[in-house]
């Protein structure tokens, strides 16, 4: 029996439940509410101390990551394959799945979600409670980038550095999707799979301007929609509040993230 622990918006847990579903496996949900700290509960660190989704159960097997789940399952269910059949294809694959995990999740698409829409579930809360969840936020890093990004949203320290880290991967993007098919070659692949996510984070924020001059990442965005593993991995699992969150928040905040990116 497969057991994914993980949240109806995050990143990561879309990232897992999208490959989940392009390998047609049955799994069972346990969703957490991640604002109300479910993933902090002693019981969860048990299975994954970091306390962060998606943590996998299959069989006896936990594996937590979402990289890491995306490579598994396609070790334990290979078929269909998605990874690259040759290994400059795998190499490809790799490098972008790389930069996804070295800066573009944490700062990029982090800052940008946080400082735009979801810093306002913090002010909603006293300053006690909001520093309180701050402060649960174990590594320092991240627990002071986040304080920054909550108090000061577009103006924190660290967004334009966002902005810029985004708008250069999809300047890459673009010029690789105007030579494949693919991120990874012409099959699609845990590339493909790994970026659906951060795309559709950019459209429910709003921020497709992101891409607007960029064609070739339009048409991939538009191809990646109209699979199957989509609808059954993201909008099935749209939380309407979040999403409604976003999309009015970051109507108010384009015009300022767009003259961000003109300064670049």
């Amino acid at each position: 029996m497969r057991i994914l622990y993980h949240n109806d918006m995050s990143t990561c847990a879309q990232k897992a439940r999208v490959c989940l579903a392009e390998k047609g496996l049955a799994w069972d949900s346990r969703h957490l509410d991640l604002r109300a700290g479910d993933q902090q509960q002693p019981e969860y660190l048990k299975l994954n101390p970091k306390g962060v989704v998606p943590t996998l159960i299959d069989g006896d097997n936990v594996v937590r990551e979402s990289t890491d789940i995306l490579e598994y399952l396609d070790d334990e269910y290979p078929d269909p394959p998605l990874r690259p059949a040759t290994s400059m294809g795998r190499a490809r694959m790799r490098l972008w799945i790389k930069r996804l995990d070295e800066g573009l999740h944490d700062i990029a698409t982090a800052t940008l979600s946080m400082g735009t829409a979801f810093r306002f579930q913090y002010l909603d809360k006293s300053p006690e409670a909001r520093q309180a969840l701050i402060e649960k936020i174990p590594d320092p890093i991240k627990r002071e980038r986040r304080r920054d990004v909550v108090d000061n949203g577009l103006e924190a320290k660290e967004f334009t550095t966002a902005a810029a880290m985004m708008n250069s991967f999809l300047g890459d993007m673009e010029t690789v999707l105007g030579q494949t098919q693919w991120l990874a070659g012409d099959d699609y692949s845990i590339a493909d799979t790994a970026f659906t996510p951060y795309l559709t984070r950019l459209d429910h924020l709003n921020y497709l301007g992101f891409i607007e001059d960029r064609p070739h990442v339009a048409d991939w965005y538009t191809r990646i929609k109209a699979r199957p593993s989509y609808g059954a991995a993201i909008t099935e699992w749209m939380n309407q509040g979040y999403h409604e969150l976003m999309q009015e928040k970051g109507t108010e905040a384009w015009p300022r993230v767009k003259e961000i990116i003109a300064g670049l």
